[in-house]
């Protein structure tokens, strides 16, 4: 059963549709891809599944419960995270600090009795972060702030993760080492949703792939299915002619 569920999301600007009638599912345990070109409307649609951005129309439901009309405070707290394509992170602070901020901030709303330095240990590692744990975040590679901000969303318990553009920064090890990361956190029950325009890593970890075009959802499948759509391969992922 889908988790998270987005049903015919319209947003217009103006004159302009920036999504039309988008409609795609993300269910616990595994990882949902979202790819297109540039333009294609995927940080609007996170912008409107987080709260960020109302639709003009339609439906963002998070375990059967309608989000529509929820602020992104709210969201957050029902179980739902995210990371940004433009890093956003608290510079001046260490790693440890960032996600510390998230856990404790959890703590004041739900009450939960995990101690956030035992959370944010954890977490650390987990992400790979423990040997640049104490560093100050501005002296990072891009590639490692990518991990804090997971790793800030990680200290929020969320059931709903999505990533925009995570990816981005990592060479070749790194990639490698996130793509089993992502398979772990799937493995754990959350619903992962990926946006990245690293077309290797998104069929490598993802069990259903969207793609968008111009607002809308041109095709969806399997990895394999997505790499032999006719329209796909016109619109994003090129020919072989």
């Amino acid at each position: 059963m889908a988790l998270l569920e987005v049903s015919g999301v319209t947003v217009r600007f103006g004159g302009n549709v920036a999504l039309d009638d988008v409609e795609f599912a993300a269910e616990p345990g595994l990882v949902t891809g979202l790819i297109g070109p540039n333009g294609a409307g995927k940080t609007t649609l996170f912008n409107v599944i987080t709260g960020l951005l109302p639709p003009s129309h339609g439906q963002v439901r998070l375990d059967g419960r309608s989000l529509t009309r929820l602020s992104p405070t709210k969201r957050a707290r029902l179980g739902m995270a995210r990371t940004f394509q433009r890093l956003e992170l608290f510079s001046l602070l260490s790693v440890r600090e960032n996600i510390w901020v998230a856990a404790d901030v959890r703590k004041g709303w739900s009450h939960d009795r995990d101690d956030p330095a035992t959370v944010v240990e954890r977490i650390v590692e987990q992400v790979g972060l423990t040997a640049v744990a104490d560093a100050r975040v501005d002296s990072l590679p891009t590639g490692q702030c990518r991990l804090v901000e997971l790793g800030r969303c990680l200290a929020t318990k969320p059931k709903v993760l999505l990533l925009d553009e995570p990816a981005s920064g990592q060479d070749e090890n790194e990639t490698v080492v996130f793509a089993e990361l992502l398979r772990a956190l799937a493995a754990d029950g959350m619903a992962v949703v990926l946006v990245e325009h690293d077309v290797h890593l998104v069929m490598k970890v993802c069990a259903q792939v969207h793609v968008l075009d111009f607002g809308r959802i041109i095709a969806s499948g399997t990895p394999s299915e997505i790499q032999h759509d006719e329209a796909v391969l016109s619109a994003y992922l090129g020919t072989n002619s």
